[in-house]
């Protein structure tokens, strides 16, 4: 059957929600993946041929030379009246062996890989269309918890059989929906037809999700997204302003108080130095003073001289 490009539908636009169930928005989903026009002949013969290969081809019967026993005639050929017989292990006894029976083989059916690819993308486009699409932004299960798996599917109104495409990390969110019995999960990259037409239900993460994504910006969901993804407001200190070194100083001079300044004057004042007109004057008086005496002497000497 030939595998050719079927028409491109219209794009479709699908909820995009959080772990916990709240909505972030809407996302455009690609429309080569999620808008082909859906052919059931070649999902028929996609699907007939996955299911075929699951099957283990492990069954096997014993033919009458395996079965133990029944080597010997079981009666001479004549004379008995009987139909003639060889072994009492052949097909028609009880106990013998089994005509025709099933052996080990495989029943793998060979399917062009581009049949798959574009069953693949029918089925996807089905499930789109009647909006049974769902995409989460990523799992943040820190440890796993089944309360929050159940949460996320009633907030996404997800219901029915559920299928869960994840990523190779997501190991805790499928341990999350393990305990759930209508909830299955498969690996992204082992994504099949048959797994998404079995499920009602295909959630995608952001990782996961084939194609080109549109993240569309949705005014209505945006405000309660924010408000429940804000953090906790920190308390953060007004850093330092540094002042330039003269605004400092004009500062610094104008907040310190005033100081009256104290002089406390000596006791004594010191001896002041005798000045040059000083010395002259002592030496006149000296010179006044050896020539009183010398006047003195000679009066003293010349009254002798009269006595």
């Amino acid at each position: 059957m030939s595998a050719a490009a079927t028409d491109v539908a219209t794009s479709v636009t699908v909820e995009r929600r959080s772990s916990a169930g709240e909505l972030l928005g809407h996302v455009e989903l690609d429309a080569s993946i999620f808008g082909v026009e859906l052919n059931v002949p070649l999902l028929h013969q996609v699907v007939t041929a996955q299911l075929a290969a699951r099957r283990s081809g492990t069954q096997s019967t014993r033919t009458r030379a395996e079965v133990k026993g029944g080597s010997a005639k079981p009666y001479r050929q004549k004379g008995t009246g009987n139909a003639r017989q060889g072994s009492i292990r052949a097909p028609h006894y009880s106990g013998g062996g089994v005509a025709l029976g099933p052996k080990p083989r495989s029943y793998a059916q060979r399917t062009p890989r581009k049949m798959v690819q574009q069953a693949l993308r029918c089925a996807l486009s089905d499930r789109a269309g009647s909006g049974r699409i769902s995409v989460v932004d990523c799992w943040t299960f820190e440890v796993p918890k089944t309360k929050d798996a159940v949460k996320f599917l009633t907030a996404a109104g997800c219901s029915g059989t559920i299928l869960l495409v994840m990523g190779r990390d997501d190991v805790l969110a499928a341990r999350s929906f393990a305990n759930l019995p209508n909830v299955a999960s498969v690996p992204a990259d082992q994504l099949s037809a048959y797994d998404v037409l079995a499920a009602d239900c295909i959630v995608f993460t952001d990782a996961t999700l084939p194609g080109e994504v549109v993240v569309l910006a949705d005014a209505a969901a945006a405000p309660k997204a924010k408000r429940a993804t804000k953090p906790k407001a920190e308390v953060v200190a007004e850093p330092e302003v540094v002042a330039e070194p003269e605004v400092a100083e004009a500062e610094s001079a104008a907040t310190e108080p005033e100081v009256e300044s104290v002089v406390t004057e000596p006791e004594s004042a010191p001896t002041e130095a005798p000045t040059a007109t000083d010395g002259a004057a002592t030496d006149d008086a000296v010179t006044e003073d050896a020539a009183t005496e010398d006047a003195a002497t000679e009066d003293a000497a010349s009254d002798e001289e009269s006595n």
